[in-house]
């Protein structure tokens, strides 16, 4: 089905290194991580809107996945698209898109950033560490100049990894579900530690009376179960947790059991994917009744 490109982001690298409007392999770099900012900061925005669920929406990194297709003049000037495939959605030029969404947000974090305002309220500090890096590989005297939706370019520069480094310490609250063995409990405090799964990160979270019981549970036999904790907590400036300030649900699970993976691909867009791959003469190729008669194809057994 037919589609259409929408430029959404335009990065304009300034600098001796940029004459001429070329990239070279570093500036490259700092596109893919542009790419991963977008991607990452719109999961985030979906997941905040969606407590409820655990799979991203069908095709949903197709849909935030940003493409360069060619190199402006001035410095070096990068537009980036995404492909909108037509019937997707309805008025797709003027209905926002999961990237366009993130493209915003992550456009006035770095404005602000720049600016020295405080951060929009949606910005996920977990990510952090990540826009950190966008810059990282600029040079002194070169800069890039990020603009969307006809604003005001906002400026990277290296000396802004020095802004960055006020919020290393700053903690921030947002939403947890963690999982893992309970060492410690305060019965009299209403206070259990949770030791997570990579062994190495104690969590300590409160508990009141109707939840006494599962905490004490997973205590006693802490070896075989495992409590998983979802609710609110507090987190350092670099994604990890520091401690649960609202237990919202427990629930205690076997040590054996395999974790759910919440950010795994559904299975559909992997068949999806795979099936691209084939040349369209391949699938033409095939017998019409192969679904009918697949044993027949595979194992020489009679048709049905």
């Amino acid at each position: 089905m037919n589609g259409t490109w929408k430029e959404v982001a335009c990065l304009r690298f300034q600098g001796e290194r940029f004459r001429d409007h070329a990239l070279d392999l570093t500036a490259l770099t700092e596109l893919s991580q542009f790419q991963k900012l977008v991607a990452e900061t719109a999961k985030e925005l979906w997941r905040a809107e969606n407590p409820d669920k655990k799979n991203l929406p069908k095709r949903f990194e197709d849909r935030t996945r940003l493409c360069l297709r060619e190199i402006r003049d001035g410095s070096a000037v990068a537009p980036l698209e995404v492909y909108l495939e037509g019937g997707e959605q309805t008025d797709l030029l003027e209905t926002p898109t999961e990237v366009e969404r993130a493209v915003s947000l992550t456009y006035d974090v770095f404005d602000a950033l720049d600016k020295g305002r405080q951060f929009p309220d949606t910005f996920p500090r977990n990510l952090i560490p990540e826009y950190v890096k966008l810059g990282k590989n600029l040079e002194p005297g070169h800069s890039i100049e990020f603009s969307s939706n006809g604003k005001p370019p906002a400026r990277v520069s290296p000396q802004m990894r020095e802004k960055w480094e006020i919020y290393h310490d700053e903690p921030y609250e947002d939403i947890v579900d963690l999982a893992g063995e309970v060492l410690e409990v305060d019965i009299h405090k209403g206070k259990f530690q949770l030791w997570l799964d990579d062994g190495s990160t104690k969590v300590d979270a409160q508990f009141n009376e109707q939840q006494e019981e599962d905490v004490t549970t997973a205590l006693k036999e802490h070896r075989s179960l495992r409590l998983r904790v979802t609710g609110r907590g507090e987190f350092n400036a670099l994604g990890k947790p520091l401690r649960v300030t609202e237990v919202d649900h427990l629930a205690i699970s076997s040590a054996e059991e395999e974790e759910f993976d919440a950010t795994a691909r559904p299975i559909e867009d992997i068949f999806d994917e795979l099936a691209a791959e084939v040349p369209e003469e391949v699938w033409e190729s095939l017998p019409k009744d192969l679904n009918e008669n697949l044993d027949h194809y595979l194992y020489g057994t009679p048709k049905g």
